[in-house]
C-alpha cells in the first residue's frame, strides 16, 4: 500500500472511485468538478492510496489558516475495513499539522451516519453545531 500525492494521470481512477463510493452526489460535487477545483487550490492536500498500481482510496483536505477540513475520504468498498481510510486521514492530519493547523473539521452526511464511528475511533467528536450551506452557482 502506498499513499502519495494525487497526480493528473489519476483523474479517471479517482473519478470512478468517488462515483462508486458516493453514487448520489449532487452535480456541484461531481468528481471531475471537485478534482479540477482541488488542483487549483492546495493540490498538496490531495492524496491517493494505491495497491499494486490500482487506486483504492483518496482524500482531499483544506486549510484556511484557521481550521483544517477533511473532504472526500473514499475507499473502494472491497478494500474497506483494512485501515486504508485511517491511514489516509492520518496522512492529511500530518500535513495539516505541519502547516500550523490546530483543529480539523469534517462533515458527515446524515445518509452516511455509520461512518461516524470510523471518525470517533480516529479521535473526532460530534460537535453541537448546525452545518449550513448556500449553493451560489
Amino acid at each position: 500500500m502506498n499513499i502519495r500525492p494525487y497526480q493528473e494521470s489519476d483523474a479517471e481512477s479517482v473519478s470512478a472511485l468517488c462515483n462508486e463510493v458516493f453514487p448520489n452526489n449532487p452535480s456541484h460535487s461531481s468528481p471531475k468538478l471537485i478534482i479540477s477545483q482541488k488542483l487549483a487550490v492546495q493540490p498538496e492536500l490531495f492524496f491517493v492510496t494505491e495497491i499494486s498500481s490500482v487506486i483504492v482510496g483518496t482524500i482531499m483536505a483544506g486549510y484556511d489558516g484557521h481550521r483544517g477540513w477533511l473532504y472526500t475520504v473514499a475507499v473502494s468498498p472491497q478494500y474497506q475495513r483494512q485501515g486504508i481510510g485511517s491511514k489516509l486521514v492520518r496522512q492529511a492530519e500530518r500535513v495539516l499539522i505541519a502547516m500550523g493547523c490546530l483543529k480539523i473539521n469534517l462533515q458527515v452526511r446524515i445518509s452516511n451516519a455509520e461512518v461516524v464511528e470510523f471518525y470517533r475511533k480516529l479521535g473526532y467528536l460530534v460537535e453541537e453545531r448546525i452545518s449550513m450551506g448556500k449553493l451560489v452557482a
